[in-house]
């Protein structure tokens, strides 16, 4: 039977359930698409044998809220949503979002901040003893002690705070069923210390049989700031499957122990994982409150692959997927397509081909699914490794066999792509037929910034990468006839940029008459490099300071000057270029970002114009010339006026 897993006890008594082995405590509205992570994990479950209910977005304020189903037979799962809790509530500015589009009707509140934590209390309310299996973004984020910018204090592992027994870290597929298996086996919680990808608590580390690193102590990182720098690139370069070790931080009377992450899945794994009987929308509960707006963007896109190796400094995706790309099959993808084209929603438009980044779509290099990434390397950064395997046959050939079918007008790619491995390949056919058939008039990319300074902080190419790949797309759509544009993605305040790197940025989108409508300020969100740097100052891969703008007013100035022509931007454009010396960019010339305020703004003048030859012959210009005469004629029709007075 096909359909929704059970939300209430009716339809587990419908499907003739007396209990069920699993609640499944959700924080966002329960979506059925295998691009929102409880579906996989609990459609995972379901395939290995396991009853699976859910309980979305309970009120966490009423202990009885998580009694929906009565006890579970092995235990509870949480997971506080597709994002981060605290993310989805609030800007970079900390102020409340109005809109959650994970939530029914997009209504805000549904949730708790800090989520999985939340949940996790609310079910030992009652459940003393019973396990508890926390996983999910936020849970595989915090997994550690890590700095919350929120509460602008470093939080002990979520494990802990949550009082949940086990975390599953990554993508869990493999996790989630070992634990099932260990506890439908017997085995307590407790001894469940053995599997990869999970996070546990213990007393002592004599059960630990395999080479570990002990981190330093959380009571150490709250004491001095570097002690976190050096644990964090402890832990970010033991991230990967093959060569990561057992990490455990020391807590006052316990550790909490990390295990090697969980062995990347194989092209059958990740097929059978999508092949599961999803719903592939919203329970349909939600239709009478407006629906869920966050199906909107995946329903018609297709997953083909998982990971990321270009270890941009900003993305948390090698805490998270992992630096090894897992790729589904052509067949596996294709057959999603076709039950994709009956829908009959689908007006033959596929919006997104793609993941984490779209274009890649096989392992770095050969070496990788032997002995793991290197750990304190990248492939791409500075500059794409001489053992990388570029190559973009594989991806061509997948979208070509889409374009294809039957129903199918059009094929998007909206994923990011790595535009300097693009740039990479000797090969342009794929640049080509993905300007000629892939870019419904412009393609999104991030360069991010224009100054090396900054970009060596964030972990991509050169700018000049970034100005050939501009130059070479515009002539590819030169040749093709197409009036295509770039939109590029760009961040302000990123951990070593100052007032004088965002003015030069500015500049950078003067020169090249880019207005962008997007802007990022930079966001520091749990489990990155860049959110290291933030909050310690240090970049952990070097130890040397880092500039860092921690004032609200001055993070304002620099994404103001991004879109500096915005008059509402004005003002903390000019206090900008006044505070960084740049008061030659306020005034008249082309070169100028903004006008002077009026006539005796202290800080730009009117430039002189240059006489022309006629007016060099008289040593004046025409228009000083004709405001003598006025000021003359003016003065004459003063002096008649007195003299009529005076007769009369």
């Amino acid at each position: 039977m096909k359909d929704f897993l059970p939300i209430c006890k009716d339809d587990m008594i419908k499907r003739g359930w007396k209990e069920v082995d699993f609640t499944f405590v959700i924080g966002d509205a329960y979506v059925d698409h295998p691009s929102f992570g409880p579906a996989i994990i609990s459609r995972v479950l379901e395939a290995a044998g396991y009853k699976v209910g859910i309980i979305s977005q309970p009120d966490w304020k009423d202990p009885d809220s998580i009694n929906v189903f009565g006890e579970p037979r092995l235990g509870f799962l949480i997971c506080a949503g597709n994002m981060d809790s605290m993310v989805n509530h609030y800007s970079v500015s900390k102020k409340r979002r109005s809109k959650d589009f994970f939530t029914p009707g997009g209504e805000m509140g549904k949730r708790p901040d800090h989520a999985t934590v939340v949940y996790g209390n609310l079910i030992r309310r009652t459940y003393k003893t019973k396990p508890v299996i926390i996983g999910g973004i936020e849970a595989s984020l915090r997994r550690m002690a890590h700095y919350d910018y929120w509460d602008n204090t470093l939080k002990r592992s979520v494990l802990l705070d949550s009082q949940a027994d086990i975390l599953s870290f990554g993508m869990g597929e493999r996790s989630i069923t070992e634990i099932a298996d260990a506890l439908n086996s017997g085995i307590p919680v407790s001894d469940i210390t053995f599997v990869r990808g999970t996070v546990y608590k213990t007393k002592t580390l004599n059960n630990i049989n395999e080479e570990h690193i002990v981190l330093p102590s959380f009571r150490e990182m709250k004491e001095d700031k570097l002690n976190y720098a050096r644990s964090f690139y402890i832990q970010y370069t033991n991230t990967d499957p093959f060569s990561g070790k057992v990490l455990a931080e020391p807590y006052d009377d316990q550790y909490v122990v990390q295990n090697p992450m969980s062995k990347p899945l194989t092209q059958q794994e990740m097929d059978s994982v999508y092949a599961l009987p999803y719903m592939r929308s919203y329970h349909p509960s939600y239709e009478a409150l407006g629906g869920v707006d966050a199906i909107k963007e995946v329903k018609f896109s297709l997953i083909s692959n998982r990971g990321c190796f270009g270890g941009c400094s900003f993305c948390a995706l090698t805490f998270h997927q992992g630096r090894i790309i897992q790729t589904r099959s052509h067949e596996s993808i294709i057959s999603e397509a076709k039950e994709m084209i009956t829908d009959p929603e689908f007006k033959g438009y596929i919006h997104d081909v793609g993941g984490p980044t779209a274009n890649f779509r096989s392992t770095s290099c050969e070496k990788q699914l032997k002995y793991g990434v290197c750990p304190n390397k990248q492939c791409l950064f500075p500059k794409p490794c001489s053992n990388l395997i570029i190559d973009h046959s594989d991806y061509l050939e997948l979208l070509r066999q889409l374009r294809r079918l039957p129903g199918v007008k059009k094929v998007f790619i909206r994923s990011g792509i790595r535009f300097d491995y693009i740039m990479a390949d000797s090969d342009d056919t794929f640049f080509r037929e993905m300007c000629e058939h892939h870019i419904s008039g412009q393609l999104k990319v991030a360069p991010e910034h224009i100054s090396d300074e900054v970009l060596s902080k964030m972990g991509k190419p050169q700018n000049s990468v970034y100005r050939a790949f501009c130059k070479k797309y515009a002539q590819i759509n030169k040749s093709l006839g197409k009036p295509q544009f770039l939109v590029p993605y760009l961040m302000s305040s990123h951990p070593g940029s100052t007032l004088r790197e965002a003015i030069a940025l500015a500049e950078y989108l003067r020169d090249t008459g880019c207005n962008p409508e997007q802007v990022q300020d930079f966001y520091p969100t749990p489990s990155t490099i860049s959110t290291c740097m933030y909050y310690t100052g240090v970049d952990p891969r070097t130890m040397k300071p880092v500039y860092v703008a921690h004032d609200p007013h001055e993070k304002a100035m620099q994404r103001a000057l991004i879109q500096y022509k915005n008059p509402k931007n004005y003002d903390l454009v000019h206090e900008a270029l006044v505070k960084a010396h740049r008061t030659d960019l306020i005034g008249f010339d082309k070169k100028c970002l903004i006008r002077p305020r009026n006539k005796n703004d202290v800080s730009a003048s009117k430039p002189k114009r240059q006489l022309t030859s006629e007016e060099k012959k008289y040593g004046i210009s025409f228009e000083k010339y004709d405001s003598m005469i006025n000021a003359g004629k003016s003065q004459a029709k003063s002096n008649n006026s007195q003299k009529k007075k005076r007769r009369k």
